[in-house]
C-alpha cells in the first residue's frame, strides 16, 4: 500500500513560536503520511483543542519550554492522563533533568530539533504507534544516569542545583524550596559529594558539564 493510499497520521503540534510550527508543518507533511489536524502556542491551548477534538488526533508532538504557563512536562502529564494519547517531545533541551521530567510524565519518545528531516518524520510515525523513540544524545544521556547511580540526582537536588545556577544564596533556597537552611545545607552537601565537588560553583559547573541542568 502506497503513503498516498495509507490512512494519514493525524498530529496535534504544540510549540509556542509561530515559525517553528510553520517549519514543522512543512517537514510532516512533506512525508505523505503525516497531517497536521491542529496546532498550539500553549500547553493550555493544547488541551482545549483535545478537549473536543481529541478523536481527531493520533500523535501529540510537544516542545518543552513554551514560556509563561504551562510547560510541556505538565501538558504532557495531563494528555497522556485524560486522554491516552501518544506525546513525542520535539526540542532543543537535553539535559538529564529534562529528559527524566519528560519520560516520567508519560512521553512516548524524545527528539531534538536538529534531527534530520526523515528521523523526526519517522519518530512521530514511531510514537503514533506506541513505539518508544530516543535521539541518540538523549539515549546517552540516560544511559549516562543509569550507568552511575551515584551521581544521579533528585529531583529536589536538581532543583537546588537550578536556583544555584541563578546565583541563589541559602537563605534565598531556604525561602523559595519552604525549607530551613539547615535542609538546605545537607542536600548540598549530597550534591557536592555526588558530584565530586567542593563548592556551589564547582557544582553548577559539573552540572552544566554533565548536562544535568
Amino acid at each position: 500500500m502506497t503513503p498516498e493510499s495509507s490512512p494519514q497520521v493525524r498530529v496535534l503540534l504544540v510549540d509556542d513560536h509561530p515559525v517553528v510550527r510553520s517549519g514543522v508543518k512543512a517537514l510532516l507533511e512533506s512525508s505523505g503520511t503525516l497531517r497536521l489536524t491542529a496546532e498550539a502556542g500553549t500547553g493550555e491551548a493544547a488541551l482545549a483543542i483535545l478537549a473536543t477534538s481529541a478523536q481527531d488526533v493520533d500523535v501529540v508532538v510537544m516542545d518543552l519550554q513554551m514560556g509563561a504557563g504551562m510547560n510541556g512536562v505538565e501538558a504532557t502529564r495531563r494528555i497522556t492522563a485524560d486522554y491516552d494519547l501518544p506525546v513525542l517531545i520535539l526540542t532543543t533541551f537535553d539535559t538529564q533533568a529534562d529528559i527524566v521530567a519528560a519520560m516520567g510524565a508519560g512521553a512516548t519518545g524524545y527528539l531534538l530539533k536538529d534531527a534530520p528531516s526523515e528521523t523526526v518524520q519517522q519518530a512521530v510515525l514511531d510514537a503514533a504507534a506506541r513505539k518508544p523513540v530516543l535521539s541518540p544524545s538523549v539515549t546517552a544521556q540516560m544511559m549516562k544516569r543509569f550507568v552511575s547511580p551515584a551521581t544521579t540526582l533528585t529531583a529536589r537536588e536538581t532543583e537546588i542545583l537550578r536556583e544555584l545556577a541563578s546565583g541563589a544564596t541559602n537563605r534565598d533556597l531556604s525561602r523559595v524550596l519552604f525549607i530551613s537552611e539547615a535542609t538546605v545545607k545537607t542536600h548540598l552537601v549530597h550534591i557536592y559529594d555526588k558530584l565530586g565537588v567542593e563548592n556551589r560553583t564547582q557544582a553548577v559547573d559539573q552540572a552544566r558539564a554533565q548536562r544535568i541542568i
